[in-house]
This record gives structure tokens, C-alpha cells and sequence, in this order.
């Protein structure tokens, strides 16, 4: 269902319907139990990181903080509620005038996190916060699985940029929040306009092998390309023979070509050789880009070749094995009554099956060790130790339903390889292990 069919204006889409079907039924069932009002406290938390990751990468909170001011039930919505009897007549008047008046607290975006971190946390009364679960978790959960590939990536990558061009690979509003993502992790650039528009990333891009096979002769393509992007532009070799592809490609430009692009092959062996023969050529300025399916470790095994830059596209998209991250929303606190001063009580499942949580309305803070690297996350409900008081992680976003917490995108980027910067040198390590710092509970 578009925006049109809710008759929402097209530039401001309501996000009311990225929840489920029990929200609504919860919410009105708490209404006609009279606990609806009772404030409550919801975390968001990971009880485990995907498998063989050592570190994860909080990403999307700005997404999440737009997603809650837009969350808005208008005509449209409520007709469809109503026609589909999904709620009763007192519950849609209620969602009528729905406002999130609550107070948000997270991780700041581009912040690392590892099992049981808050990593959001959302305060308000039981029925404001219950209809975000699945909205803030959508979002959390793809983003960050997102930013932690595209960290991974750029951590062996090293120095060398990386350009995000998975927007074919994905969902096309899927590829636009990728982009985003992958930003905070460490990439450079997209070729998805709709992230250059949306967010600001640089955008690149020139041409694909469609276009060489579109001219007669492969030199027809180079030329008609140099003659409208200029001699700076990066040409592709690999349709046809790669030496012949880079012979034409620096008499068609000059030694001024601004860079080659393979896209197949042995990407060690086919980058040696072609940087070889630019040198050759005089081109010795002219840069190698490749491509071709790569994932952190097809990226780490080219780090001794003559490999100026990176494009990655399916693995990325896709978390790169681990396309969620596998956070819950979990109600860990509510007051005993619909009285604003009545005390916050701790709740927490308890079942059997590893899905057991722990209660209490959190503080995180990261402990460093004697050389200001990171040894410990450590999570409390009672005071904070006076030692880890400016080590807190958690940062207001949202206060009494108005919105604080929005950051220019590059912000976001440089906090995260700060973060990373901070943690054990064994966080890069891109073999299978565990999370690289403990997580304690006080």
C-alpha cells in the first residue's frame, strides 16, 4: 500500500502501519483493562551476536527517530483498521490523536554494542511505546546487520575507499537504508541516487559492460565515454581481453586515465598484471578498481595487491552472511498503577530455551583499561560506579515526544570508527570468535 492510497502526502509517509496485527490487539485490550496508561519502560537488546562476529555496530537510529515522529494514524489508516475490524471503535479513537510523548534513550548511532547492551531504550506509557516495537526493530535490525559488514569491510580494506553499488542486490527501499548503513560502517560513496538524494552520501558511477557492447568496437566505447566524462573516468576492461581493454583504454585517455575497473577474473593475479602494464604504459596515476562479489575476506585476501579502491555490492546488502542482527524490543520495567508516581517495577521473561532476559531499567557504560582500550561493557539497574560515570553509553534522543538526538551523517561515520579505533585489536581479527570485550551485570 502506498502513500497515495492512505491519502498521506507523498513526502511524509505515515509509518503507523509498520507494526503487527497484536500491537493493535494488545493495545486494546490494555485499554479496556485500565493498565494502558501504566508508564513502562522497553528495551531494545541482543542476547547474542551473530555467529562468529566480534563486535556489532549500532546503525539506523536516525531512521528510527523519523520513523517515531511520522508514526501517525490519518483518515487512511484508520478507514483500513476500521474495515478490517482489527480494533473496536473506542481503540480507533484513541489512535486517532496518537502522539509519541514518551523519552527515547540509546546508544548514539555509529557506537559499537555487544549481548545485552540497551541499546534503545523507550519510556512512555505501556500503549505509546508497545506500538514501536516492530517499527524500531525493522529498522535496527537491518541497519545495524548492514553497519557491521560494511565495518567489517572497511577494517580490511584498510585505507583504500569502498563504494557500496548493491542497490540491484535488494529491496529498492532496502537498498536506499544499505546505503546509509554502509556509510556509517566505513564506505565512502553509493551508487544509489536516491541515498545521494536522501542522505547526502557521494554518489559515483560510469558505465557498465552494457555500454561497451552497445558500440561497434570496444575503442568506440572508451572514447564516446572519455569524450563526455573526461580523461579522469574510470573505464571498464574486463568485456572482451583485459590487455587489450588496458592498451586501448590509455591510448584512448592518455596517461591521464583516471582509473580501470575489473570486474571478473582472479582479481590478485588479473591486478598485478594490469597495474604492470599501466606502468608500462606511462599511466602510472591511473587507479585499479574491482569488483566482482567481494566480502571482507575476498577484500583481506587482496591486501597485498596493487588495489587502489573496492566496489561490494550482494554480500554487503545482505549482512554479509547475517542479514539481521537479531535484536528484541522487551518490556523491563512498568509502574504498578497508572499513577505517574507510582514506582517502576522490574519484569523480565523467564521461560526455559535461552530466551530468559534481564529486568530493571538500564545504564550501560564502557569500561577501559590502564591504555584507554575498551575490557568490559558493563550494565547495572542500581547507581553508577563513580569510575564509569563519564564512560556512560546511552545519550537522550527523544524527550516528552519531541526529537533531540538527529546527527549529520558524517558525525554518525566518525563515531564509529572511533568506536572501533577504541576496541581490542583482536575486534578486527575477521576469523570466528567471540564478542571481544565481556559483558557484566551489576
Amino acid at each position: 500500500m502506498n502513500t497515495a492510497d492512505l491519502g498521506l502526502p507523498v513526502d511524509v509517509p505515515s509509518t503507523a502501519l509498520f507494526t503487527d496485527h497484536y500491537e493493535l490487539t494488545m493495545l486494546e485490550a490494555a485499554l479496556k483493562a485500565g493498565t494502558a496508561d501504566r508508564r513502562s519502560v522497553f528495551e531494545v537488546f541482543t542476547r547474542r551476536l551473530p555467529e562468529g562476529r566480534r563486535y556489532g555496530v549500532v546503525a539506523g537510529t536516525g531512521r528510527v527517530l523519523d520513523a517515531v515522529e511520522n508514526f501517525r494514524f490519518d483518515q487512511g489508516v484508520l478507514g483500513f483498521l476500521s474495515e478490517r475490524n482489527i480494533v473496536d471503535e473506542p481503540t480507533l479513537e484513541w489512535l486517532a490523536s496518537y502522539r509519541f510523548g514518551g523519552d527515547v534513550w540509546g546508544y548514539p548511532e555509529g557506537e559499537v554494542y555487544f549481548p545485552g547492551s540497551p541499546i534503545l531504550r523507550v519510556e512512555g506509557s505501556f500503549a505509546e511505546c508497545v506500538l514501536l516495537e516492530t517499527v524500531v526493530l525493522s529498522i535496527l535490525n537491518h541497519d545495524s546487520a548492514i553497519a557491521a559488514a560494511a565495518s567489517r569491510m572497511s577494517s580490511a580494506a584498510g585505507d583504500r575507499p569502498l563504494i557500496e553499488m548493491g542497490a540491484r542486490r535488494t529491496h529498492e527501499l532496502a537498498a536506499v537504508a544499505a546505503s546509509r548503513a554502509a556509510y556509517v560502517g566505513g564506505f565512502t560513496s553509493t551508487s544509489d541516487l536516491a541515498a545521494g538524494f536522501r542522505y547526502g552520501i557521494p554518489t559515483v558511477g560510469t558505465s557498465a559492460h552494457a555500454f561497451t557492447l552497445l558500440h561497434d568496437r570496444e575503442r568506440d566505447a572508451f572514447t564516446a565515454q572519455v569524450r563526455a566524462l573526461g580523461r579522469g573516468t574510470t573505464l571498464l576492461v574486463d568485456t572482451y581481453d583485459v590487455a587489450e581493454a588496458v592498451r586501448t583504454a590509455v591510448e584512448v585517455a592518455g596517461p591521464e586515465l583516471g582509473a580501470v575497473r575489473i570486474d571478473s577474473g582472479d582479481l590478485l593475479l588479473v591486478a598485478h598484471r594490469v597495474r604492470q602494464q599501466l606502468d608500462e604504459l606511462g599511466a602510472t596515476g591511473t587507479k585499479i578498481v574491482v569488483t566482482s562479489d567481494l566480502d571482507e575476506y575476498a577484500i583481506a585476501s587482496l591486501a597485498a595487491a596493487p588495489v587502489d579502491a573496492y566496489g561490494v555490492g550482494t554480500r554487503l546488502v545482505t549482512g554479509s552472511g547475517h542479514p539481521t542482527s537479531s535484536m528484541v524490543y522487551k518490556l523491563v520495567a512498568r509502574a504498578e498503577s497508572a499513577d505517574p508516581r507510582a514506582p517502576l517495577v522490574p519484569v523480565a521473561k523467564k521461560s526455559t530455551g535461552g530466551k530468559t532476559s534481564q529486568g530493571g531499567r538500564k545504564w550501560a557504560a564502557r569500561r577501559l583499561d590502564e591504555y584507554g582500550v575498551a575490557e568490559a561493557e558493563v550494565i547495572g539497574t542500581g547507581p553508577v560506579p563513580a569510575e564509569l560515570q563519564e564512560r556512560q553509553l546511552l545519550v537522550e534522543l527523544i524527550k516528552g515526544g519531541q526529537v533531540l538526538g538527529r546527527e549529520p551523517l558524517d558525525v554518525v561515520r566518525d563515531r564509529h570508527a572511533a568506536a572501533r579505533g577504541n576496541l581490542p585489536i583482536s575486534a578486527t581479527q575477521l576469523s570466528s570468535g567471540e564478542a571481544v570485550i565481556p559483558t557484566e551485570y551489576l
